[in-house]
């Protein structure tokens, strides 16, 4: 039994071994092209109140190249993206804030991703589309955007009123975008995420 516990771990290991991972230079171009693809979709959807898959195509860069990686391109593109936004640039303790948030997003792409490969039932080939997993992609996602609005507007109004006691009139107001925010990402994260990890680790792998 033992023998063939090793023999599963080892298989495990192999399944989710990628030869181009290990390669720097690589590593450098997928760094950049999720970037840059963040960036893009990011401004083709800028003009569309609360409906971005900016978060999930960050998200999945975690997922796909790990901690590391994940928040080296939740930084850049976020940088990039809120500081040249085409609505105008976020002020800068807002600014700030995006940019850890987005960090953070790429490193929990790769913390989910870790806890997902450390199942034996779990391989980088696996069909994801599993109410199991779909369940944990739209609690992260809908976490995830919650945190965003709720703590972006925050900064918001201290940066704004001066005082915590407008929190909650401003953030009922635009209770509705927060809303529209949630589902989408939500949905991304159900119905988008798991074909996209499936359909690169099929290039990868």
């Amino acid at each position: 039994m033992e023998l063939d516990s090793e023999i599963k771990e080892l298989d495990q290991e192999r399944s989710n071994h990628s030869p181009w991972l290990e390669r720097k230079s690589f590593r450098i171009v997928l760094i950049s092209t999720f970037s840059a693809l963040a960036i893009v979709l990011g401004y083709l959807l800028a003009f569309i109140p609360n409906i971005e898959i900016f978060t999930l195509t960050i998200f999945l860069s975690g997922f796909i190249l790990g901690k590391r990686d994940g928040m080296i391109i939740g930084f850049l593109s976020s940088l990039i993206f809120c500081f040249f936004n085409p609505l105008g640039p976020s002020p800068l303790p807002l600014l700030a804030f995006q940019i850890i948030h987005y960090s953070i997003t790429g490193l929990l792409g790769a913390l989910l991703s870790g806890l997902l490969q450390k199942k034996r039932t779990f391989k980088v080939d696996d069909d994801l589309y599993k109410v199991s997993v779909m369940g944990i992609f739209a609690v992260i996602g809908a976490l995830i955007t919650l945190s965003f609005q709720i703590f972006s507007s925050l900064i918001y109004v201290l940066s704004y009123f001066g005082t915590i006691s407008e929190f909650v009139p401003y953030f009922l107001t635009g209770a509705l975008f927060t809303v529209v925010h949630i589902i989408g990402n939500t949905l991304g994260f159900i119905f988008i995420l798991p074909g996209l990890i499936q359909l690169i680790n099929k290039m990868l792998y």
